[in-house]
């Protein structure tokens, strides 16, 4: 392992490689089962059963889901926009995946005597004994979350239907309405921790035993940001631009077999996404008690805390009935801009006044 690649050893590319797979394969895997798992758990709150048939209780659905997709057979509408159209649904997905590239999900693991941080874009500085990652790791993902809606635009003015170029119209104002309130529900943390380092982030979160937690300093950003994230990615209450009682299926209502599906992995890939950056900047990351002197147990913490608020997107779909698109508006335009701009300010008192 002594061979050295630009300066760097050949440790620090097959590390990186390793860390590029886990979290891709972590994503899908997560992505397949939160289809099963979405099904269960609503089934459950609604007195069902769920998906029962395809497996020990159901467990095999998202793979028959997955094959039945695959062999349908693919439309392509004769007066739709064909390159548009077909890159559309690429356009959607990829952005939710590269995102985590600048999220920690672990601290600094030793493997063969080199010390290999837990983040796709970071490395350990050996001399300077610490970890440097992108500098802007939350810029970075405030412009992948806004390259995404590209490809729900485009696949409604691809598809040359009234109903998709409805729903693509929608998410655009939906995702300028609430990417705004989001950023600024999450300037407070920037405010407190003085960086946009989500590595510096998590670190300033590790005090009494894993416990200091942006969630207990800034209850309201926690609150504003997550609800303006399920909002973006279009989630229920929010899932104005594919309402199926207005516009039958919104954006994708001319897409079938795997573009359809790649529309669905899209979604899921968002939620998961957006439940890592919530952990990440309100909820300490990968910390934890121990975490720190025993490693391995930093992406436990990390995993739990994203499947806790996975969970909790679920159950909110399951109790919530839509919004109408003129309550979307208000909430996004009257209420929680002007909320978090207060927060803003409440913020900036207390570190003039009291920290």
């Amino acid at each position: 392992m002594g061979i050295e690649i630009l300066g760097l050893p050949m440790m620090y590319y097959i590390a990186m490689v390793a860390k590029v797979i886990g979290a891709f394969v972590f994503v899908l895997l997560t992505v397949a089962y939160a289809t099963y798992a979405e099904r269960k758990i609503i089934g459950h709150m609604q007195v069902r059963l769920g998906p029962m048939r395809t497996g020990w209780h159901g467990l095999l659905q998202p793979i028959a889901d997955g094959l039945k997709l695959f062999f349908k057979e693919e439309i392509v509408p004769s007066q739709a926009s064909t390159f548009a159209f077909l890159v559309a649904p690429l356009i959607a997905l990829i952005p939710a995946f590269i995102t985590f590239a600048v999220i920690p999900f672990g601290g600094v693991i030793e493997v063969a005597g080199y010390k290999i941080p837990l983040q796709i874009a970071a490395y350990f500085d050996t001399a300077a004994g610490r970890v440097y990652d992108v500098n802007v790791g939350v810029l970075y993902i405030l412009a992948m979350s806004s390259i995404g809606v590209y490809g729900v635009v485009l696949a409604g003015w691809a598809s040359n239907s009234k109903y998709s170029l409805l729903g693509g119209l929608r998410a655009s104002a939906q995702m300028i309405s609430y990417e705004l309130s989001a950023g600024l529900a999450i300037v407070s943390i920037f405010m407190l921790t003085g960086t946009l380092s989500l590595n510096e982030i998590v670190n300033q979160q590790s005090g009494f035993g894993g416990f200091e937690w942006y969630v207990f300093k800034q209850p309201l950003a926690f609150v504003l940001f997550f609800i303006c994230c399920i909002a973006e990615i279009n989630r229920t209450p929010f899932d104005l631009p594919e309402a199926e009682t207005e516009l039958v299926s919104g954006f994708c209502t001319e897409y079938s077999s795997m573009k359809y599906a790649m529309f669905f992995m899209a979604e899921y890939a968002n939620m998961v996404t957006v439940c890592a950056i919530t952990t990440t900047l309100f909820l300490g990351g990968w910390n934890g008690p121990l975490a720190t002197t025993i490693p391995i147990l930093g992406p436990v913490y990390f995993v739990a805390k994203v499947y806790f608020l996975i969970f909790f997107c679920m159950w909110l779909r399951a109790t919530v009935p839509r919004y109408r698109y003129d309550q979307l508006m208000h909430l996004g335009w009257k209420v929680f801009l002007p909320v978090s701009l207060l927060n803003i300010v409440a913020t900036g008192i207390w570190n003039y006044f009291i920290k």
